[in-house]
């Protein structure tokens, strides 16, 4: 398994402290820093290592904010660091670890009561004790890995930052970058594949683009269902954008939809080993259960079926419980429930909950396909008409991408098609079904 980076943020060169004796940030790096963050089984990258393409600014910002760890040296309280710092502890609410050097001067109050660990130089500005003052950042940083928050940020404001799921679906549209790639990709999304594929040539190194080219250009492949192209894509990105979170989860969707399901469930459990639960990665890991479940039932592996169906319910449940602000893992859990024999009864105390945080979702003005989608499949397991109406008519009018109302027919047939054996048909909902499909024809 590749290790994960760790970004180190701390002057450079020879600096003087607080009392005026010269310290050798060199030497700190080189015989305290580096070899801790290889101890602690992960890679270092120092700002003055990544100057591609002769500008430090693009590099260092996504190095910052998409590497898995950081240590970050506030001694002599840098400008610099303070600011990096700032902007680390705002998009990652863990895996940064602070250390100053002791008798340098006072740190300031904003990050004094923080959990700075400290190290000694000696007369010369050197590491005195590299050794001891080194395992013990190694040690601290194996003890990151399952700290659920160490940022400031996180800590104290509630809420933030906002539904997991959300940061797939805006990324493009809160992201500043070249705006004649975002119109051609706007435009190659609309003509196919072979028009994304084009975009990409013209760009030449992925590596070498904004983070916010690279995603643009991962998702518009998602949008014209070009999995292998999304597949292919990732390793020609940069290591620490390729092994981002937002990356790798779509990477899991993209193996499943290619029929890697195995790899997918494998790329998506990584991902929840190193994070921790989310509504996203559980959503998208119940969606492989849920493909291979289908899978065995049509192979008429019954009992192998059963397990997959548990499988995904679980997953689902446990995307829901990890946010119930996202009704999507809320309703596909839902609707699997309903997909047992006999049916889940613990479904019921389920469904009042998802309908709510899509419904709020709704009401604070900030809706997406999935919450009408929502609203229309707990409209058909209830079989409320009128409702499905009104939900399927908003449904229609926010699809984005192809695949939306392909998901959402999908589910619905594998409702109407348990029903029909159960001899419970609903009639007006094949037709709710085919209107879905017949608008992720026209958007294709």
């Amino acid at each position: 398994m590749t290790a994960p980076l760790c970004f180190v943020l701390m002057p450079f060169g020879r600096k003087p402290g607080a009392g005026g004796a010269i310290i050798d940030f060199d030497a700190v790096y080189t015989e305290l820093i580096a070899p801790a963050i290889t101890a602690a089984g992960m890679e270092p990258i120092r700002a003055d290592q990544e100057l591609t393409g002769g500008i430090i600014h693009k590099p260092m910002f996504e190095r910052l904010i998409l590497c898995e760890f950081a240590v970050a040296d506030l001694t002599t309280a840098n400008a610099n660091v303070f600011y990096e710092l700032g902007l680390r502890h705002a998009v990652r609410p863990a895996s940064t670890q602070l250390i100053f050097a002791e008798g340098t001067g006072q740190l300031p109050f904003d990050v004094g009561l923080l959990r700075a660990l400290p190290y000694k130089l000696g007369a010369d500005g050197r590491p005195a004790n590299a050794a001891a003052d080194s395992a013990a950042i190694a040690a601290r940083l194996r003890e990151a890995r399952d700290l659920p928050t160490d940022s400031p940020v996180f800590q104290l404001v509630e809420g933030f930052p906002d539904v997991a799921r959300l940061k797939t679906d805006v990324f493009r549209d809160r992201v500043k970058y070249r705006e004649e790639v975002k119109a051609k990709l706007a435009a190659a999304r609309k003509q196919g594949v072979d028009a994304v594929r084009a975009v990409e040539a013209s760009l030449g190194n992925v590596s070498d683009q904004e983070a916010g080219v690279v995603i643009d250009l991962f998702l518009s492949y998602r949008a014209v269902k070009a999995w292998k192209d999304m597949i292919a894509l990732v390793p020609r990105m940069s290591p620490p954008l390729a092994r981002s979170v937002m990356v790798q989860e779509q990477l899991g969707l993209a193996l499943n939809r290619d029929g890697r399901g195995e790899e997918a469930e494998r790329a998506l459990l990584a991902v929840i080993e190193k994070q921790g639960p989310s509504s996203e990665t559980y959503g998208i890991l119940g969606r492989v259960y849920k493909d291979r479940w289908e899978a065995a039932l049509k192979a008429g592996e019954s009992f192998l079926a059963d397990g997959l169906l548990d499988h995904a319910i679980d997953a689902y449940l446990k995307g829901f419980e990890a946010d119930w602000r996202d009704a999507y893992p809320g309703i596909n859990a839902v609707t699997l429930m309903e997909l047992k024999e006999p049916p889940d009864p613990q479904r019921e105390r389920l469904i009042p909950v998802v309908a709510y945080a899509a419904e709020r979702r709704i009401a604070a003005g900030k809706p997406d396909y999935w919450d009408y989608a929502t609203l229309l499949e707990l409209a058909v397991l209830g079989k409320q008409k009128a409702d499905a109406s009104a939900a399927l008519g908003r449904a229609l009018a926010a699809v984005r991408e192809v695949w939306e109302p392909e998901t959402t027919a999908r589910n619905l047939r594998l409702i109407r098609e348990v029903r029909d054996r159960r001899g419970d048909a609903v009639p007006w909902a094949n037709e709710v079904e085919q209107a879905l499909q017949k608008r992720a024809q026209a958007s294709g």
